[in-house]
């Protein structure tokens, strides 16, 4: 056997023949055999034996043909008889071949053969993958980089630029295209592939170019990571997408969506205009402003403007709300505009776009510029707010810095985002012109907030519900009654809106009337319920349910210091004592309004003088989550702070109802506050008399003496006649006893009670009757009479004002 020097071929039997210690090559499955003229073997590297299973030992020497199944055809005639390439099947044991491609090259200098051979499995898929890697090199569609484990690209198709962008070169790192932060993020995704061998696989990143930041792109990113033949890592490989139109595509469908969800969820129009400027930013600008015409705030009718001037804008809405970006605030009117095309373009409907430099030239006022414009802008972009053709305003996004001008998509976006939201804000807009009309009929319905009777100082408060929720039925009313008595009523219909406020001043005209009758109030509830069925048989079917209210009634008469109350279905009152200390009143609460045909039951107790009587509705005591004994607790703890001495009473109304307004509320509330006097026992007298006519002269004598004592002897004349007429009325026709009682205060007030319930009438006697002119004396006599029934009979009452006797 022959075997030459060390040169090449031994140089090149040492490159595949690696040692243990060196990395895998991409020869290190690649035999070699050094063959001579006559085809016997020479040399035979650890691979070659490594394919064959036969030691370099017993291979040289023996002729290659013996190692091959059958010699192709090309091999015959040839020089040492193997052709210069091919395919053969060499055998490795009787029974076991491998197939293997070869190439025989001539030694320069000597008559022999350098063989190299692999597996045709293995040469296979070597040249399918370098016509992939050259395929996928070739693409302008897809880019695709080779990474080594330091994360510097060896072998990429964008060293020419891709997707219109800059070269990427070779030996370089993602830092060297790439904005630092965008960088980052992608070399940090290539990095976790290459450490934990879990592909990535369409991973979404929206990057910048490091020297022009402007320039953006949607990057759609997979990789895998490269091992070698052992299972180490050699690298990264990533694929890019350019897939920036999808994902604005995509933004912009998902801005639509919150827009739709977001804007409109509201019935307050700066409410609803400020979620339209916040939808819009960042998304598609980083400023935007809203601003709408005055009259969309009131409610009131839109007129249409045409060309330049005042437009009678007010700026609504500005997002980010936390970092203005110009000298605009909220609120501020939008000074006047010069005409010009653009604005009537937007006028007409369209949405328009405009460069830094046009807007500037449009303006034409420094003074305007470095009011309205954001300092680093670059862009504007303006769509009108039509709805049901009326222009109620217009939405302006600006692009600042190095973002990307407008497109035509963005175009088309903002138009449908405003033309949606221009219908939400017409709809607040409706709404508020509704909601003020209702509040101004509640407010119209509603007695006078305080009053200062004989019998207590009184003072309403009334907060309509917020959220979005319409005006309710709440009402309170304080009503003088006869005898300086005061009636105290609260009450709350069903529902909310119109209907709900024109029954309330519907039930609130029929209580008056029914208080005038001075019935008892349990008498009371109980004819207001059955006006109130007689509501809900009225109405339609599909509002019979939403008919009904509930009420309580209270009678507090200041001269014996005495309340009688009544509920339907009203939550009890609060009596805040003159020591500061507060009692919620054990009632029996009867069914409401709306259950007809059910009694009520009358509640009669003391109450000091100066003490404050509360009643309420029940929004002041519902609150989400809470007990309603909680709620009539903690309103109880608030009165008692609040009803100091002396206290003013529409002020502690206002506290009280002040804690309500910092969130919203979805029902109405209403509030009573009565602070109770007392008649002092000088400026009363009382009579008890049998059923004597003769006693009839006694108590004129009574009466008189009586008032000399008052100072009052000019009422004398007057009085002695009522008293006459009605104490010899009650004796002839109620029987005894006959009860006799004069008040003193702004006017003089005679009753006279009997055990009768026989109701008194006034009629006019003809001229030969020889009674009947009673009662007709007493109405030319007084300022006023009535007669009204207790549980023992009835008082006619009598009332003359007092004159100052000089």
């Amino acid at each position: 056997m022959v075997r030459s020097g060390r040169s090449a071929v031994d140089r090149v039997m040492d490159m595949v023949s690696p040692r243990a210690q060196d990395p895998p090559s991409a020869f290190e499955d690649l035999a070699v055999a050094v063959l001579d003229h006559r085809g016997s073997i020479l040399q035979w590297s650890d691979a070659a034996a490594a394919l064959t299973g036969m030691p370099a030992d017993e291979a040289c020497g023996r002729s290659v043909r013996e190692l091959l199944v059958a010699a192709p055809e090309a091999c015959a005639g040839s020089a040492a008889g193997v052709a210069s390439s091919g395919r053969v099947l060499v055998r490795l044991n009787p029974s076991a071949t491998v197939d293997v491609t070869y190439r025989a090259t001539p030694l320069n200098g000597s008559d022999g053969f350098l063989v190299l051979a692999a597996p045709t499995q293995h040469v296979t898929d070597q040249v399918r993958g370098v016509a992939l890697l050259r395929a996928l090199s070739s693409q302008h569609r897809i880019g695709i980089a080779l990474h080594d484990i330091d994360m510097t690209i060896t072998q990429t198709n964008g060293t020419t630029g891709l997707f219109g962008g800059p070269p990427i070169p070779i030996g370089g790192l993602p830092h060297d295209v790439l904005a630092a932060d965008d960088a980052e993020a992608i070399a940090s995704v290539l990095r976790e592939v290459l450490e934990t061998g879990t592909p990535v696989v369409r991973s979404e990143h929206w990057v910048h170019l490091r020297e022009d930041a402007a320039r953006q792109w949607g990057l759609s990113l997979s990789a895998f990571r490269l091992e070698d033949a052992r299972g180490s890592p050699t690298g990264v490989a990533a694929i890019f997408f350019d897939t920036t139109q999808e994902i604005l595509a995509r933004r912009h469908l998902e801005l639509a969506r919150a827009a739709a969800v977001r804007v409109g969820g509201s019935l307050e129009v700066r409410r609803t205009a400020q979620d339209l400027a916040d939808v819009l930013v960042p998304d598609l600008g980083e400023h935007a402003v809203v601003a709408l015409a005055q009259a969309v705030f009131t409610g009131e009718e839109l007129l249409k403007w045409v060309g330049g001037g005042d437009l009678h804008l007010v700026h609504a809405a500005i997002a980010p709300a936390d970092r203005p970006l110009t000298g605009v605030e909220i609120g501020d009117a939008v000074p006047p505009l010069r005409d010009n095309p653009r604005l009537r373009s937007l006028q007409r409907g369209k949405t328009v776009t405009v460069s830094r430099d046009g807007l500037i030239a449009e303006l034409g006022d420094p003074r305007l510029v470095e009011l309205l414009l954001p300092e680093s802008f670059h862009a504007v972009m303006s769509a009108p707010l039509y709805a049901r053709g009326f222009l109620l305003g217009n939405v302006t996004v600006f692009r600042l810095d190095r973002s990307d001008p407008f497109t035509e998509q963005d175009s088309d976006l903002l138009s449908d985002v405003a033309s949606r939201a221009a219908l939400a804000i017409d709809n607040a807009r409706r709404y508020t012109r509704e909601h003020r009309a209702a509040v101004a009929l509640q407010e119209r319905l509603l007695p006078p907030a305080t009053t200062d009777t004989p019998a207590a100082q009184t003072a309403g408060a009334y907060l309509p519900a917020g959220g979005g929720a319409e005006i309710g039925g709440d009402w309170f009313d304080a009503m003088s009654l006869p005898s300086l008595r005061l009636a105290l009523v609260v009450g709350d219909v069903v529902g909310h809106g119109m209907h709900a406020s024109a029954g309330m001043g519907r039930l609130r005209a029929a209580i008056q009337t029914l208080a005038d009758l001075e019935l008892e109030p349990e008498e009371l509830l109980a004819r207001l319920a059955d006006l109130v069925q007689r509501l809900a048989a009225e109405a339609s079917p599909a509002e019979q349910d939403a008919v009904g209210a509930t009420c309580l009634y209270a009678v507090y008469d200041p001269v014996s210091g005495r309340c009688s109350l009544a509920s339907a279905g009203h939550p009890p009152p609060i009596v805040v004592r003159p020591d500061g200390t507060a009692r919620i009143l054990d009632i029996s609460t009867g069914p409401p309004l709306t259950v007809g045909g059910m009694p009520y039951e009358t509640l009669t107790f003391d109450i000091e003088p100066g003490s404050v009587f509360a009643l309420y509705t029940d929004g002041l005591i519902e609150n989400s989550g809470q007990d309603l004994d909680e709620g009539m607790r903690r309103l109880a703890d608030r009165l008692t702070a609040s009803c100091r001495p002396e206290c003013d009473l529409a002020a502690v109304g206002r506290e009280v109802l002040a804690d309500f307004s910092v969130q919203p509320r979805q029902d109405d509330m209403a509030l009573l506050l009565a602070r109770t006097r007392a008649i002092s026992d000088e400026s009363t007298a009382h009579w008890d008399f049998e059923a004597d006519p003769a006693l009839v002269s006694e108590a004129r004598e009574s009466v008189t003496r009586q008032l000399a004592a008052w100072g009052l002897d000019h009422l004398a004349f007057t009085t002695e006649l009522i008293v006459s007429e009605l104490v010899t009325n009650a004796i002839r026709y109620g029987g005894g006893p006959v009860g006799l009682r004069l008040i003193r205060h702004d006017v003089l007030i005679c009753e006279v009670t009997d055990p009768s319930s026989t109701q008194p009438r006034l009629r006019r006697a003809r001229a030969t009757d020889e009674g009947g002119r009673g009662l007709l004396l007493v109405a030319q006599l007084t300022h006023r009479w009535g007669c009204r029934y207790g549980q023992s009979g009835k008082t006619i009452w009598a009332e003359q004002p007092v004159e100052a006797t000089g």
